[in-house]
Parts: C-alpha cells; sequence; structure tokens
C-alpha cells in the first residue's frame, strides 16, 4: 500500500469520518471514498469557498497564507488543506462528547 494510500485508510478510521475527498488544484478529482454525486458537490463547492478564505487572509496580511479551513454545521464538519500539489477535505459527522 502507497504513503497516499495508508494516510487515506488512517484518516478514514477516526471516529466520524464520513468521506475523504482529494482534488487537484485544477478540480479533477484524484480519489474520493464518496459516491460520486456527493463527491462532485462537494469538489464544485468547497475549493471556491476555501479560495474566498484564502483571499481574505490575504488581504488581511499579504504575508499570511490559509493553509487549513475547517466548517462546522449542525450535522457535518468539513476540513479542507490545501498543499501545492492537492486539496484534500474530509466529511465528518459531528461526533457527540
Amino acid at each position: 500500500m502507497s504513503d497516499v494510500e495508508s494516510t487515506l485508510a488512517r484518516i478514514q478510521t477516526h471516529k466520524g469520518v464520513l468521506g475523504i475527498i482529494v482534488l487537484s488544484h485544477e478540480g479533477i478529482t484524484l480519489r474520493s471514498t464518496l459516491d460520486d454525486a456527493l463527491t462532485k458537490q462537494y469538489a464544485d463547492m468547497i475549493p471556491s469557498l476555501a479560495a474566498l478564505a484564502r483571499n481574505m487572509v490575504r488581504d488581511l496580511d499579504p504575508q499570511n497564507d490559509l493553509e487549513f479551513l475547517r466548517v462546522r454545521s449542525q450535522k457535518h464538519e468539513i476540513m479542507v488543506s490545501s498543499t501545492p500539489e492537492f486539496v484534500l477535505i474530509v466529511i465528518q459527522a459531528e461526533v457527540k462528547e
């Protein structure tokens, strides 16, 4: 198993993780554990939200950059990490303590 596959498998085992999507910066799905329709929905919306957040951070401080974005709703938590090579999106169900 490659390093990427083992990392995705490790993330998938965390409590509440519903799915993982790996996108290129061009919006091409490289890997996904979700069905095609849900993958497309997240892949179409999340990168633009991350771009808006990145622009806001840069507007506040041009020397700074967005590394991680976390959005929590009543049902889910969406975590986005962007690297120079790809965008990682993890969707997690609300974990009750």
